[in-house]
């Protein structure tokens, strides 16, 4: 049986992978807000477990876009989660996305404290004095923190997206995120990764100004 290849331009790719999706959760719909970033996900990781997966705790999206507009800066956890983000769009909003894993004073604190980079990495976030939304796509010790920041009142971050993928903490670090009152977005269960909190923050973006991707207007 010989191979059957569709004939779609380069530049009607990511269009085209965006119909599939749409066709292939036959029928089922979203919010419209949410939507998007349903879909890209699913686009970045070809799982459709992220139809039920994701969480959104209420207005999340409408919050997390006033958020940007407010300068908001995206700390993450990993850099491949830095180098997914569309930096350019978020810097027209005044935002800039920031990974502290790799600074030498959050290693030499890990090894004092004898934590991870990824817990030290939210302290030291933390000291920013600007609108913050966290995208956590690797490491539980990063929510745990965030969460033990957020209950002693030294951080109310705008939005904390909480996809960390693995087996140990995991499933319970996202559960305490979705415990307390900060706006969410979530991937309950084990999967997730850099890839998909990059895709969920893009997707925020994209909403913003859809010309730049595959905003609501594509995805219906």
């Amino acid at each position: 049986m010989k191979t059957q290849l569709e004939n779609v331009l380069p530049a009607d790719i990511e269009k085209r992978s965006f119909e599939i999706i749409t066709e292939e959760l036959g029928g089922r719909t979203f919010p419209e807000e949410i939507a998007p970033i349903v879909k890209r996900v699913i686009h970045t990781t070809a799982d459709f477990d992220y139809a039920d997966n994701l969480v959104f705790t209420e207005n999340v999206v409408e919050k997390a876009k006033q958020a940007i507009r407010d300068g908001a800066c995206i700390v993450t956890d990993t850099q491949m989660a830095r180098s997914g983000i569309n930096k350019k769009v978020l810097a027209e909003f005044g935002g800039e996305a920031f990974c502290f894993m790799s600074d030498p004073d959050v290693a030499a604190a890990a090894r004092e404290k004898h934590t991870t980079r990824a817990s030290c990495s939210m302290e030291k976030a933390a000291t920013l004095d600007r609108p913050l939304i966290f995208a956590i796509g690797n490491a539980p010790t990063a929510l745990v923190t965030l969460h033990d920041l957020i209950l002693n009142g030294v951080l109310r971050p705008r939005l904390i997206i909480g996809v960390p993928v693995g087996f140990v903490n995991v499933v319970a670090s996202k559960e305490l995120i979705l415990e307390t009152d900060v706006p969410a977005i979530v991937a309950r269960g084990r999967k997730g990764g850099s890839n998909v909190a990059a895709a969920i923050c893009n997707a925020l973006l994209y909403q913003m100004d859809p010309s730049r991707g595959m905003g609501k207007k594509d995805v219906r």
